[in-house]
């Protein structure tokens, strides 16, 4: 009885192997890669080459809302990619609940092409069309946003970044990553007034997120020690 209670597995935390951070990032390019790969194939394949009944000027400029949902799309899938990229570099371990969020961000991010689809179907719609196409775009954009913010909340809880990572540096970062939802919200509330200028608010948000801040790659490098 003894040798058998000896054997017995006993639940213990500390006890679970631990993993790093790579296989997270890896899976999670890969499906940045098919989404904006399917995206493409999405909005891009009903082009003017396939509408017969108009000059192919009149056509391009017809196609106008699969531009800008194109380009806007793109924006903001690279930016994902982008700040997904910055923030797993400080990642050395991950558990059970920042996987989850990570599944969530993803899972977020991989309705962007249906969103972006639809929006380039109806900006030409009625007013009600128009707002409830760019009201469900928009939503995607916050849900990628908030899974951010609960990834990186969640990874200093837990002690699962670097250790040699500077908490005012990580402190800096949590504040920018709260700031991107309150002013997705301030575009989203054009959505009521005018859904293409809501749209062009999020592509300026796009462009202002490559101005270098706290927690992106540096411009050059460290050179290696030694």
């Amino acid at each position: 009885m003894a040798e058998a209670g000896e054997r017995e597995y006993r639940y213990r935390r500390d006890r679970e192997m631990a993993r790093d951070a790579s296989r997270v990032e890896t899976f999670s390019d890969g499906v940045f890669g098919v989404v904006l790969t399917v995206m493409a194939v999405e909005l891009l394949q009903n082009g003017p080459a396939r509408d017969p009944g108009r000059e192919l000027p009149e056509a391009l400029a017809h196609a106008w809302p699969t531009y800008l949902a194109y380009v806007i799309t793109f924006g903001i899938g690279g930016q994902i990619w982008l700040g997904h990229h910055n923030m797993w570099r400080y990642v050395v371990r991950v558990d059970q609940v920042l996987l989850v969020f990570n599944l969530l961000l993803l899972l977020v991010v991989a309705t962007i092409p249906f969103t972006a689809d639809l929006l380039a179907d109806n900006l030409r719609g009625s007013p009600t069309e128009q707002r409830l196409t760019a009201a469900l775009y928009a939503g995607t954009v916050l849900g990628e946003s908030l899974f951010f913010n609960l990834s990186w909340w969640w990874a200093r809880r837990r002690r699962l970044l670097h250790p040699d990572l500077d908490p005012r540096l990580a402190g800096a970062v949590a504040r920018r990553l709260r700031l991107r939802p309150l002013l997705y919200l301030v575009a989203f509330a054009f959505v009521f007034v005018d859904p293409i200028l809501s749209l062009l608010l999020y592509l300026l948000l796009v462009g202002l997120s490559l101005v270098r801040r706290p927690g992106d790659l540096p411009r050059e490098a460290a050179a290696p020690a030694g």
